[in-house]
């Protein structure tokens, strides 16, 4: 199993065992505004000067009123982790890839309903079923990239297998001869599907992935530390490196084979880039709510509710463009988590409660998601 696999798989876990914390009673009353202190004190029991850290970003009613750093963004050069470091948003970058397809739909380039074999016409004849609403929303069933690399290299190590960019994977999934269950039918989540939505976006734009992102998401809300980052074609500005704790020791473990590809995770930021975005979500600034409403609308499978798939936090999932939905204690949310080697995220929007908090990790030994609401519930009280 490959490395972002596994930090996927214990994230996921972590998140399940929060899950029935959560389910076992409700939190205890809280402060409605909690001072800055009790908020630094949840992350500084979990990090250190000397180790890598964190950077947290608290948002309430369209404003700030939390960010900080804590710990080494880089241990080579003892560079401190700020508010301005840049770290691997590794899967909450699926929401950036959605956005882009949205913002073609706006444009009139791009329908939901279309299908791969329109867009690639020389796609194999199983795409015919597959639209782009349902790369959106992980029920194209899609062959796992990750698996397919698995067996194109058999006994090899991690550090032997080349990196792969989203290209490759859509070459990867037009060698295949079918989907693994059909389009529609369930719900499992894909980065495969989301490597292929890049590619959709730069085939219908005519530029690259890269540079659509910037042009139509990342300049226009000037959300200038933010990249696609592309090997020996950019530099990331404040970039943390990520890491491994492993017997004691703490190893740089920033790249795997899968670190290269741009629309599942390969997006770069930092906290106050990311309050941007929120303030732009919050506000509508790119698209209208109603060409919002589709990427925070539950995916509705056909299958009886009892036997839909769990998702992260051991809940039925639900699931938009981009974004998980389940609710939080009875507060509607829209969220997502990263793991990718070296690095763990999380982005936890509860939009009746106009909260938003985000904590970016270069550690696989924290759970930003947990930390996440563990601020959240120094907010949220049950109404």
């Amino acid at each position: 199993m490959s490395r972002k696999r596994l930090a996927m798989v214990v994230t996921i876990a972590a998140y399940a065992l929060l899950a029935a914390w959560a389910a076992a009673g409700p939190a205890a009353p809280a402060l409605r505004q909690p001072t800055a202190a009790r908020i630094n004190a949840i992350f500084s029991s979990v990090t250190s000067p000397a180790a890598p850290g964190l950077a947290v970003l608290v948002r309430k009613d369209g404003k700030t009123v939390f960010f900080r750093g804590y710990g080494m963004r880089d241990l080579r050069c003892r560079r401190p982790v700020t508010p301005r470091t840049d770290f691997r948003l590794a899967s909450c970058t699926k929401q950036f890839t959605a956005m882009a397809i949205m913002l073609l739909v706006h444009d009139g380039k791009l329908k939901y309903s279309d299908r791969l074999t329109d867009i690639f016409p020389d796609f194999p004849p199983y795409g015919r079923a597959i639209s782009v609403r349902n790369l959106l929303n992980h029920t194209s069933g899609l062959a796992d990239y990750e698996d397919l690399l698995d067996k194109q290299y058999p006994g090899k190590s991690w550090e032997q297998i080349p990196q792969i960019h989203d290209a490759g994977v859509l070459h990867l999934m037009e060698r295949q001869t079918g989907t693994q269950f059909p389009p529609g039918s369930t719900w499992k989540y894909s980065n495969s599907g989301y490597c292929v939505l890049a590619m959709i976006v730069q085939k219908i734009s005519g530029m690259p992935f890269a540079e659509f992102v910037h042009r139509r998401i990342l300049a226009p809300l000037g959300m200038t530390g933010t990249l696609l980052h592309q090997y020996g074609r950019d530099h990331v500005p404040q970039r943390a490196y990520g890491y491994t704790r492993d017997a004691g020791v703490w190893l740089e473990t920033d790249q795997s084979p899968t670190s290269a590809t741009l629309g599942d995770g390969g997006v770069y930021s930092n906290v106050m880039d990311l309050a941007k975005w929120d303030q732009a979500l919050r506000n509508h600034t790119l698209l209208s709510a109603a060409e919002m409403k589709p990427a925070i609308t539950a995916v509705r499978l056909p299958l009886p509710s009892a036997q839909w798939p769990k998702g992260p936090d051991g809940a039925p999932v639900e699931y938009g463009f981009g974004w998980f939905l389940n609710p939080y204690r009875g507060h509607s949310r829209m969220w997502h988590y990263g793991s990718s080697i070296g690095f763990h995220t999380a982005i936890e929007r509860f939009t009746r409660s106009d909260l938003t908090v985000i904590v970016l990790a270069n550690r696989t030994d924290l759970d930003p998601g947990a930390l996440a609401l563990e601020v959240a519930d120094l907010y949220l009280t049950n109404h």
